[in-house]
């Protein structure tokens, strides 16, 4: 929602600027992130800093979701407005969710202000602001992940339960079982349809299309819409082994305890018609290549390629596909680099991240000093999921009481008690979460610098999907010419690579380097001056 501020909240004279404020859920908004909050303390400090707020930007929407509405009014307002350059916000993790976001705030040349940080940010902002910040978004975004992670972690367990852990597909309902949790079930319109679909298709009668129009006709339509379900949902459908009793999750098969449609006989015919029709050679890969998809080619910006030779040689190339066609291929597709001389320039590239353990110390120092905010915060939290907790416990063993002397039957006692169970399993995975979080969060930001200490070392040794992921967490805009490599550090390793090579220089020139050193404090432009 795009809020009006309040007409007191503007004053002659004073600079303009934008609020911002984001809860990632309506959960965390019961948590004590919540906007009214997260407002006052912006217009306060906006008061306090003789700023005018002429728009108010809040975005409320889950980790999962795929943008933030508001968020991106917010950018195209400061991209129409040049006058406004003041972004107000509560702290890292309220304005980036991810690395693209602070990417585009970067580039909007504006001063955000982290009101419950404490700190001003812009282009003429100090190095060492710079690369703390830049720590603070990889840890937002690290969180963003973990949640993400911790719900895969759920889905995975209910799938070795047995429970499908997602949405119910056509012909099934999401439902709550006796023991409260999630399950599915057969859809008594739908389920007999779908059952339909299967024997009329393993008889190798009848096409996607004309399956298609008889289900439309028997009214195979999906239930909120209305809308007739298109044949490439109903090719899905026919390939679903959910629709057997049995699944697949995360690549592993489980036997689900939902009530199956087809029989696993009729689902296997159903298979050998469909391929027999839409039969699809497979290649399946008998390399992995470390940089493959990597790089661009700096001369035809086509993708760079790998290839085997001999059997054993790893060769990359450009692939060369321009506009000249097949027959007459770029000249830079003839050239070829063996996959060890591009792993020698990677890892230099990477060494260029090293600094010493006196550096490590400082950063460690900084983020306990701003970890104060988090810690309370998440102490707040953790006390009031285990108040309501204990609250739930207590009106559980009372109406326990009170079935034991007749005062409520069994039935109303099983209904209120399974729900209040439910809601006290929510309740113990937030108290873990923050409980968690409070650890982690100075964690992964030294983990995260450490890994950039290690980053060379560690290259050496990872196999080839993990080298890839660690370049491309590092990395960007990565091009090849000729077997020359060109690449660009993503943030806050920009940073710290111009940082570490100005404290090399230092003291290759014979001065003492500490980490109260201008360096380290920011003043990287001083000596050129």
């Amino acid at each position: 929602m795009k809020k009006k501020p309040d007409p007191l909240m503007v004053r002659d004279g004073a600079v303009k600027a934008l609020l911002y404020a984001r809860v990632s859920s309506k959960e965390q908004e019961k948590e004590g992130f919540s906007i009214p909050a997260q407002c006052k303390l912006l217009r306060d400090y906006a008061a306090q800093n003789h700023f005018t707020i002429v728009e108010e930007y809040i975005d409320i929407e889950t980790a999962k979701s795929s943008g933030r509405t508001n968020f991106g009014e917010m950018v195209k307002y400061f991209r129409k407005y040049p006058g406004v350059r003041v972004l107000l916000v509560e702290k890292t993790d309220r304005l980036y969710r991810n690395l693209k976001d602070w990417v585009t705030v970067d580039d909007l040349d504006i001063e955000v202000h982290l009101a419950k940080e404490g700190v001003v940010l812009s282009r003429d902002s100090r190095s060492s602001e710079k690369f703390m910040h830049g720590i603070k978004v990889l840890m937002a975004k690290n969180y963003i992940d973990n949640l993400s992670e911790e719900a895969r972690k759920g889905q995975l367990e209910k799938a070795e339960q047995g429970i499908w852990p997602s949405k119910a597909p056509l012909g099934y309902l999401n439902v709550t079982g006796k023991d409260g949790k999630k399950v599915i079930e057969p859809d008594p319109k739908l389920a007999p349809l779908v059952t339909k679909l299967f024997e009329w298709y393993a008889t190798g009668r009848h096409s996607l299309k004309s399956v298609a129009k008889e289900a439309l006709t028997l009214g195979l339509v999906y239930p909120k819409s209305g809308n007739p379900v298109p044949v490439s949902t109903l090719h899905t459908i026919l390939r679903n082994r959910l629709y057997t009793g049995q699944f697949q999750w995360n690549g592993k098969l489980h036997q689900g305890k939902h009530e199956p449609l087809v029989s696993v006989e009729l689902w296997e015919r159903v298979q050998g018609v469909l391929d027999g029709r839409h039969a699809t050679p497979l290649h399946p890969f008998r390399h992995e290549f470390a940089f493959s998809g990597l790089m661009t080619c700096t001369e035809c910006g086509c993708a760079v390629v790998a290839e085997v030779k001999k059997g054993k040689y790893v060769y990359y190339h450009c692939t060369g596909y321009t506009d000249k066609g097949a027959d007459d291929p770029a000249d830079c597709r003839r050239k070829y680099v063996r996959e060890e001389v591009l792993e020698e320039k990677f890892a230099a590239l990477l060494d260029r991240l090293h600094f010493d353990d006196e550096v490590l110390e400082w950063v460690r120092a900084a983020l306990k000093a701003s970890h104060a905010d988090e810690r309370r915060e998440h102490e707040q939290a953790l006390q009031r999921c285990e108040a309501e907790y204990k609250r739930l416990e207590d009106r559980i063993n009372a109406m326990y009481l009170d079935k034991l002397d007749g005062r409520i039957d069994a039935g109303f006692y099983d209904r209120m008690s399974a729900q209040w169970r439910v809601e006290q399993s929510r309740l113990m995975r937030n108290i873990e979460r923050h409980r968690e979080a409070e650890q982690s969060y100075m964690e992964d930001g030294v983990r995260l610098l450490e890994l950039a200490q290690s980053a060379s070392r560690l290259f050496a040794k990872q196999a080839p999907h993990e080298r890839k992921r660690l370049l491309n967490f590092v990395l960007s805009n990565c091009e090849w010419l000729r077997g020359e490599i060109t690449a660009t550090y993503r943030q806050p390793f920009d940073i710290l690579v111009e940082m570490t090579a100005v404290a090399a220089m230092e003291k290759a020139q014979g001065s003492e380097l500490s980490t109260g050193h201008p360096v380290w404090l920011g003043n990287l432009d001083s000596n050129q001056d």
